[in-house]
């Protein structure tokens, strides 16, 4: 937290005129960066939260409570909050983006990382980098005619031989793009081998708007560590925060002791069944809990007990049974506190 003399919480750095008081920022991920987990992530101390991608033709229509026009949902104390679309057509990206606006975005933010053969196939996500001429119409349209901020994120490029990062961050500010967030892989790379953090740093030389560094923070250390390298304005955390939103306050999930991982394992419950209802809360959440316990000797027949009931009140129960036990960590064992979980629910 960056204060000044006279102890006000002062930003990391502006996105446009927008401040943004934090420099670590949980990724935009299909299925994962919904409204509960960004919440718990929020309470963590992620600073700006992106919506999962939403493909601009579902917003061009009438609006209804479909999975799609769901993914901009948010709540009232969320900000600064960015809506990230995706597609191919850049005046399909303008309506889009302006039929969302009474929906209140601090943020637009087009999705030109995504490397599914779905999208980048079709010219969108990270298949919208090999085409300069519509990225530069498509940030031209929309720093004209949106009232927000407009920003991207994207990656180094289609492939090895592709890698025209520096040409398209330098046409999409000078086309009006407020930040960049970059991805240290190619298309082709997907999550594979190691990011480029060079390349990220070489980006932040290049452009004169903050830029945010992604790709291989798996820990506290690695945050400072690319911070460090690339000069980069804040990090992104995408797949290292899944069953690990602490990563967000600076803390190593593998020194927790199992009462914190169980006390995180509540909130987040709590949250899925106040925003999806029962039983579907609990049936979203379980995903997430191999995540938060990966690592931890936990029995075989309690965990498959969780992962298979469709039950929140059985579910506790059995998390309420875990609170006298004692979890091996490493070469030590740690006793769960005896913190209530359905006081949590």
């Amino acid at each position: 937290m960056q204060m000044n003399t006279a102890g006000k919480m002062l930003p990391y750095f502006h996105v446009a005129s927008l401040p943004v008081y934090g420099d670590v920022i949980l990724a935009p991920m299909a299925g994962y960066s919904d409204v509960p987990y960004r919440a718990l992530c929020r309470a963590y101390g992620s600073a700006m939260h992106y919506t999962e991608f939403v493909p601009v033709e579902a917003l061009l229509g009438r609006r209804s409570r479909n999975r799609f026009w769901m993914r901009l949902d948010r709540q009232p104390d969320e900000h600064p909050m960015v809506f990230q679309i995706f597609g191919d057509d850049a005046q399909k990206i303008l309506r889009a983006a302006q039929n969302v606006l009474d929906l209140e975005p601090d943020i637009i933010d087009i999705n030109m990382g995504c490397s599914t053969r779905q999208v980048s196939g079709r010219g969108a996500g990270v298949g919208m980098m090999p085409q300069p001429e519509l990225v530069c119409e498509t940030f031209n349209l929309l720093a004209r005619h949106l009232p927000v901020p407009v920003t991207g994120k994207i990656r180094l490029g289609w492939d090895a031989t592709q890698q025209n990062f520096l040409e398209i961050g330098q046409i999409m500010v000078e086309n009006g793009a407020a930040l960049i967030a970059i991805h240290g892989r190619t298309k082709v790379q997907k999550y594979d081998g190691r990011a480029n953090w060079d390349a990220i740093a070489a980006l932040k030389q290049a452009v004169p708007v903050p830029i945010i560094g992604n790709g291989d923070v798996t820990t506290p250390a690695d945050i400072e560590h690319m911070k460090a390298y690339t000069g980069c304005d804040a990090v992104m955390i995408g797949r290292a925060a899944i069953g690990n939103p602490r990563i967000f306050a600076r803390q190593e999930k593998e020194k927790l002791p199992f009462s914190e991982i169980l006390a995180a394992i509540c909130l987040h419950l709590r949250e899925m069944l106040a925003y999806y209802g029962d039983p579907q809360g609990l049936i979203r959440f379980r995903k997430h809990l191999k995540q938060y316990v990966d690592g931890r000797c936990l029995p075989e027949a309690t965990l498959n007990q969780l992962l298979q009931t469709d039950d929140a009140r059985r579910f506790c129960r059995i998390l309420l049974d875990m609170r006298d036990w004692k979890v091996e960590t490493g070469d030590e064992t740690t006793p769960i506190s005896n913190r209530h979980p359905s006081s949590l629910l």
